[in-house]
């Protein structure tokens, strides 16, 4: 067990890195995509709403690995070949878009109303009013659901291996492949995963905990 253990590790670290990758390049580029287009559902004119509306719940309601092969195996009907590394990390982005933009949808219309009447009466311009009245109060309602959000993605991504991204679940499979030893590889994996998950809630509590509203 120890020696497939040792074996492991050089090909779980670079697998490791390759998940890591695209978990955060998900993450960096569907907060951007999805913060936009979160602002563009609620303060947006009609015709947008209904696009940024119609592109959220279509993608919701596809499972995430439909998604993945839609894009790998469907975007090259239109002429678009994409890599497997690129086609995993556009499928994923595109599914956590969606996610962020109901979380940014959700944490600004629990906003009261009169806070950006208020702001426009003494004279602020619409981004003024988003910068320094919306988003402060709303980052607090939006940092729980987006941190959840972020750890599914890191789970997520070992869906990737199906494309044959090496990955740390391909790795793994690897590895098991050469050794006949699955056991202590998948545990080592598992653990690999509970590492990384458990930080990044370990940081959402410390996040949460500074934009925590301030109790008297």
């Amino acid at each position: 067990m120890l020696n497939a253990i040792v074996y492991a590790l050089p090909f779980l670290t670079t697998g490791l890195i390759v998940t890591l990758s695209v978990s955060v390049l998900t993450v960096v580029l569907s907060l951007i995509a999805g913060g936009l287009l979160g602002v563009v559902l609620v303060y947006g004119p009609m015709p947008l709403r209904w696009m940024v509306r119609g592109f959220s719940d279509i993608v919701r309601g596809i499972p995430i690995l439909v998604l993945i092969f839609f894009i790998f195996y469907g975007l090259p009907i239109t002429g678009l070949n994409l890599q497997p590394f690129s086609a995993a990390v556009l499928a994923l982005t595109v599914f956590k878009t969606a996610q962020v933009i109901e979380n940014i949808r959700g944490a600004i219309g629990s906003i009261p109303r009169g806070q950006m009447d208020a702001a426009k009466a003494i004279g602020l311009t619409f981004p003024k009013r988003l910068a320094y009245v919306i988003a402060p109060q709303a980052v607090r309602r939006f940092l729980p659901p987006w941190i959840n959000g972020v750890t599914d993605a890191v789970k997520g991504s070992a869906l990737v291996s199906l494309l044959g991204v090496t990955d740390l679940m391909q790795s793994i499979q690897q590895v098991i492949g050469r050794t006949y030893d699955a056991m202590p590889l998948y545990v080592l994996g598992a653990l690999f995963y509970f590492v990384i998950n458990y930080t990044l809630s370990t940081l959402s509590r410390r996040l949460e905990s500074r934009y925590a509203y301030i109790r008297e």
